[in-house]
């Protein structure tokens, strides 16, 4: 009996795809460069039950198993594996319940970041990690990769916001772990262990969030440059001052261009970058914060300053952001980086972008998170032409490379998948990949959760 058969006998029909025309759709996600193979089947699961029959069957077969979300990843964690099953969450996209008094969320992981932010507001609660793709990147996403956003500086990333999970585990078996307390160090913390893992270690199929009390309305403002290496000066000077911002955001020139071109925006087209600052203190204080802000870029080098007049302008200066990596992919095809660096050393990483960019002559579009760090160079080119595509190569890999340099990480928030295997050995060196197969081996020992992901 074939795979789709045997599935066929556990699940429901609906729930198991084996059209190749279907199939296709499900094979990548949204990175360049990463193998993706063709899956017997693809389960469209609804409920935990569907992922734990698939997972057994899978076990039963010796298939070898990729669970997809969204498929809006940048790393290729998502892409199917040639003769293996795809298990999707995508339908499983229900939140089961809101507690106001307790501030969480039970959800399944399948809901979109933006789908579930709203839904909690109207209780008048928060959840904070808020990713540029919210609105079409999944929580089970999030999870898997322990998505950071627009708000890290002062909020944190995925993880810090997840109280307890179900996983289906390799042999089919149902995991729960954390508590919906507030405190809780009973054991190990396996919680944290699943978040990031990619899909290697279990499937998870429900997550218990924490939230918080809603926000204060956010102060804006935006501050111009003549050049991204001053820009990331003036981050240096902020973080250095200890103003208390809930956002701190770089988009250099080629971005702010390409966003223009995309979302028909005003943004001053002269300007070599821009930051775009965030306070939620509230009240008085968010005034004075932000004036600070103002006058800290000034004395950075800062050609102009804007303080968003109302909310309304606030929000189109936060659009403008959250398009940037979208808006560059309409300039050709795109290679996003996912490099953290030491807030100190920003500066030094602008500036050994842009000298890449320039001897490799290839487009690099920055945009990113500046107030922790974490930016996204963008390598823009010519997929048809052979040359662009390895001068892209070069450049993504030697933007890595200058990283590490200056005491940084090759991902802050996309994960490594299949991009960055070879370069994740090389940042945490062989101990600590030992004891990374280790829990590999511990928790899938017949290697059937999305072989060939994170470890070489």
């Amino acid at each position: 009996m074939d795979a789709v058969d045997r599935l066929r006998q556990v699940l429901p029909e609906s729930v198991v795809l084996s059209d190749p025309d279907r199939i296709e759709s499900y094979r990548y996600d949204r990175a360049m460069f990463c193998p993706a193979g063709v899956p017997v089947a693809v389960v469209l699961a609804r409920e935990t039950a569907h992922v734990q029959a698939a997972m057994r069957v899978a076990a039963e077969l010796d298939l070898p198993v990729v669970p997809q979300g969204a498929r809006s990843g940048l790393s290729g964690a998502a892409n199917a594996i040639e003769g293996g099953l795809v298990i999707s969450l995508e339908k499983m996209d229900q939140i089961l319940r809101i507690e106001p008094v307790d501030q969480y969320v039970v959800t399944q992981p399948g809901i979109f970041n933006a789908v579930l932010s709203r839904a909690v507001e109207e209780h008048g609660l928060f959840y904070p990690p808020d990713p540029s793709s919210w609105e079409f990147c999944s929580i089970g996403g999030n999870l898997a990769t322990n998505s950071g956003g627009l708000c890290c500086v002062k909020y944190g990333v995925t993880t810090d916001y997840v109280l307890g999970l179900e996983v289906v585990l390799a042999n089919g078996e149902i995991l729960r772990t954390g508590r919906k307390t507030v405190k809780g160090v009973a054991g190990y913390d396996l919680t944290k262990l699943f978040v990031g893992s990619e899909g290697t270690l279990g499937i998870i199929t429900e997550a218990t969030l924490a939230l918080r009390p809603q926000a204060q309305r956010p102060h804006t403002m935006a501050a111009l440059f003549d050049s991204a290496v001053t820009a990331g000066e003036a981050v240096v000077g902020i973080v250095r001052s200890g103003v208390s911002l809930s956002l701190l955001e770089i988009m250099d020139g080629t971005t702010i261009a390409a966003v223009n071109a995309y979302k028909r925006m005003d943004l001053p087209a002269d300007a070599a970058a821009m930051l775009i600052a965030q306070t939620d203190v509230g009240g008085e204080a968010a005034v004075q914060d932000i004036e600070k802000v103002a006058q800290l870029c000034r004395d950075a080098g800062a050609t102009d300053c804007i303080v968003a007049d109302d909310p309304l302008e606030g929000d189109l200066l936060l659009e403008a952001r959250r398009a940037g990596l979208v808006a560059l992919e309409q300039l050709g095809t795109t290679m996003i980086d996912d490099v953290c660096v030491p807030r100190s050393r920003l500066a030094e990483f602008i500036a050994g972008v842009e000298r890449i960019a320039a001897e490799v002559g290839i487009t690099v579009g920055v945009v990113g998170h500046a107030g922790d760090g974490n930016m996204h160079p963008t390598v823009v080119f010519d997929a048809a032409d052979p040359e662009q595509a390895r001068r892209a190569q070069v450049a993504f890999d030697r933007i890595m490379e200058i990283g590490l340099e200056l005491g940084g990480t090759i991902t802050g928030e996309h994960g490594v998948g299949v991009l960055k295997m070879d370069w994740l050995a090389k940042e945490i060196g062989p101990v600590a990949l030992d004891v990374h197969r280790s829990i590999k081996q511990a928790l899938d020992p017949r290697g059937l959760l999305n072989p060939g992901k994170i470890l070489p």
